[in-house]
């Protein structure tokens, strides 16, 4: 037989790779080592080309399709054609037979696998034509510079669109492969480099609520509060999730508020404070609140650099009480010096209405064991009336003032309204008659009619049992 040659062209990548089936050649080779699987870098003998000149093999794979397998394919660097080798297909047990039509590659039950048509003076088979009866497909992976090339084409497209577009046949003029992310690039990484997800984590590892403290600190506020304040520092329980916002002139007194704020809550609970996590801000990192934590025995866990989402748990909640306190002042248009008035009472009603995952409880349930009363609720900024007991009038003069409802007191039972007359935030334990049109349903309401045993704010020790801000934004 004289020398014989097959030619497999393979649309692929927007150019054709051509396959020669040579009685002379000793052995299968390629110029391409993206067409090669399982490849392997090893150096093997030198290639004597029909122009005498030589290539080096340096290294073999694998081509691969569903029923042929061409092992030891040797890469020969500078090699212009890809060669099959006539011997090594025997050697596979496999027959090769020739007309003047088509030539077919037979496998040893005499089942043609491969088929390709005749064209002028060689055999041509087209791997992505519509020939219904190749039997068989072969497949060779997409050469890595296509892949980042129509992706640098299409404005670094991510490579799953790629895929898409090219197999689904959206667009005209480019190539049918698949498009995958083969290696690392650098001004890739460099582009589109995103942070870590952090999951919510379902498992709760604290069994008790002060075992774990979350801390942050927002400010400063360009609006003072009325009590000139500019920072809050807010504290979260991990096990119950009970918040605390305590309210700052100077970001300095966090440290000296969160050293009583531990005091006095490990004794009301009778229990120790284990660990306290923050960001690496100055407030939380210092000499004064490290010595006490050494002394005390308890952690001090950081967040990593600029990744507040490994404090996640009080970063949400700022953000939750910084919105609905914005939303609160805007609603009642009030000036935006009540902010601290808003976030103290957002605090105070969410910890009594947002329910702990995984428990479905309330964390004021969580942390006291039993179900909040919120029936003494107002509206936040309702026009109300209140009992006036500091001015001596006469028989005849009005006993209420007119105010603005503003929260709940952290030290009585009482509520906190601004009185219009003396413009000043006063506490009042006495009936509070709402004059808006949404509280009017009930306007005769009062912390007096709630049960002892129910009440929040009717504990022994309500300063430190309900305590949302430990240094109250008063007015003067």
């Amino acid at each position: 037989m004289g020398q014989c040659v097959l030619t497999f062209t393979l649309t692929l990548q927007g150019q054709e790779h051509i396959w020669y089936l040579d009685s002379g050649c000793s052995r299968h080779m390629t110029g391409f080592k993206s067409l090669l699987d399982d490849y392997v870098k090893k150096d093997g003998p030198v290639v004597t080309y029909g122009d005498n000149s030589k290539g080096q093999t340096k290294g073999f794979g694998t081509i691969k399709c569903k029923s042929v397998e061409f092992k030891n394919v040797s890469y020969v660097k500078g090699l212009k054609h890809n060669l099959v080798s006539i011997s090594q297909l025997c050697d596979a047990d496999y027959e090769v037979h020739f007309n003047k039509k088509e030539g077919k590659v037979i496998d040893s039950k005499m089942v043609p696998v491969l088929t390709a048509n005749r064209k002028d003076d060689i055999y041509v088979l087209d791997m992505f034509s519509a020939d219904k009866s190749l039997r068989r497909c072969f497949f060779s992976r997409a050469q890595s510079h296509m892949n980042w090339l129509w992706h640098k084409r299409l404005s670094h497209l991510n490579f799953k669109a790629l895929s898409k577009i090219a197999n689904d046949q959206l667009v005209r003029g480019m190539p049918r492969m698949k498009f995958e992310k083969d290696k690392l690039w650098t001004a890739y990484e460099k582009g589109k480099q995103t942070k870590a997800s952090f999951k919510s984590n379902m498992c709760f590892s604290i069994s008790k609520s002060l075992h774990l403290l979350y801390m942050d600190l927002f400010g400063p506020v360009p609006t003072r509060s009325r009590s000139g304040k500019k920072y809050a520092l807010v504290i979260v329980y991990e096990f119950s999730r009970f918040t605390w916002v305590i309210f700052l002139r100077k970001k300095s007194q966090a440290a000296d508020e969160i050293i009583s704020f531990i005091t006095q809550n490990e004794v009301l609970y009778s229990l120790k404070v284990r660990q306290l996590r923050s960001d690496h801000g100055t407030e939380f990192r210092n000499s004064t609140l490290e010595e006490f934590c050494e002394s005390k025995g308890i952690t001090l866990n950081f967040s990593a650099v600029r990744t507040p989402q490994q404090n996640g748990v009080v970063e949400r909640r700022n953000r939750t009480l910084i919105e609905a306190g914005r939303t609160m002042v805007v609603n009642a248009g009030l000036p935006l010096s009540f902010w601290a008035e808003a976030v103290n009472t957002t605090c105070y009603t969410q910890n009594r209405s947002i329910i702990v995952k995984g428990y479905r409880k309330t964390s004021y349930e969580m942390l006291k064991g039993r179900h909040p009363d919120i029936s003494y609720f107002h509206v936040f900024g309702c026009v109300c009336f209140i009992l006036n007991q500091k001015d001596k009038r006469s028989k005849f003069e009005a006993k209420a003032d007119e105010g603005i409802f503003v929260g709940y007191s952290s030290v009585s039972k009482a509520y906190r309204v601004f009185n219009k007359h003396s413009q000043t935030v006063e506490e009042s334990p006495h009936k509070l008659i709402a004059a808006s049109p949404e509280e009017n349903s009930n306007p005769l309401i009062s912390l007096e009619d709630t049960a002892a045993d129910d009440n929040p704010a009717a504990d022994d020790n309500p300063a430190a049992d309900d305590n949302l801000a430990a240094d109250d934004d008063v007015g003067p």
